[in-house]
């Protein structure tokens, strides 16, 4: 078993485990900072939300708090005036790749992206970067789930859920910078891939790119 030591964020002494990230410390002990991509379970977390910035005293730029491990008598801060700066900024950068109509959107009240910009006081719209003009085709080739690209955060939930979770493998990323995309092997719809339907990736989208037909609203 870990060692068992002593760290303080926002001036709350918190007990951990040595070697745990931070970002899971934080959150097990309600200290929220918003985050999109990290995946407990995941051994590498990939930082690509670029929302989870902590400072940590003795350390000259802010990090991640999912890629940081604790370590005794570390001083950590979630809110500063730089972090928030740091936390808007990759906020309005993913919305301005991000279908914002919020009100027929299949997770609306359910979404991680509404979570963020409450607990933060963040607006859901773009007042600082220009739409990315970029044209999906919703997939509802599956039986009772659709894949609407156009709400996707590339937070690679999906992707984890897909191929640890259910050892399918189906989809994955393509592409790079503003291009990236969640796809399957040939940009096939999903019903025409190695997609088992099992919905393991749709229980993980955290923001309704991956829906039950079911829950779309009209």
């Amino acid at each position: 078993m870990s060692e068992e030591i002593t760290i303080t964020i926002d001036d709350q002494n918190i007990k951990a485990r040595r070697g745990e990230k931070l970002l899971w410390v934080a959150l097990d002990n309600d200290i929220y900072i918003p985050h999109l991509c990290a995946i407990k379970e995941e051994g590498r977390p990939n930082a690509s939300c670029r929302l989870c910035f902590v400072e940590i005293e003795g350390l000259e730029r802010p990090v991640t708090a999912c890629t940081r491990k604790v370590e005794e008598g570390m001083v950590v801060n979630t809110r500063s005036p730089r972090i928030d700066r740091l936390v808007k900024t990759g906020f309005d950068l993913l919305l301005s790749d991000h279908n914002l109509n919020c009100r027929q959107c299949p997770a609306n009240r359910n979404c991680a992206l509404q979570v963020i910009a409450k607990k933060r006081k963040l607006k859901l719209k773009r007042d600082r970067f220009k739409p990315v003009d970029r044209k999906f085709a919703l997939d509802d080739s599956p039986a009772e789930f659709a894949f609407d690209r156009s709400r996707c955060v590339l937070c690679g939930q999906c992707v984890w859920a897909d191929r640890v979770e259910a050892e399918v493998g189906a989809i994955g990323f393509t592409k790079r910078g503003i291009n990236r995309v969640v796809t399957t092997f040939n940009d096939l719809p999903l019903a025409d891939s190695i997609c088992t339907e099992c919905k393991l990736c749709v229980e993980a989208c955290p923001v309704g790119a991956l829906y039950y037909k079911e829950d779309k609203k009209a």
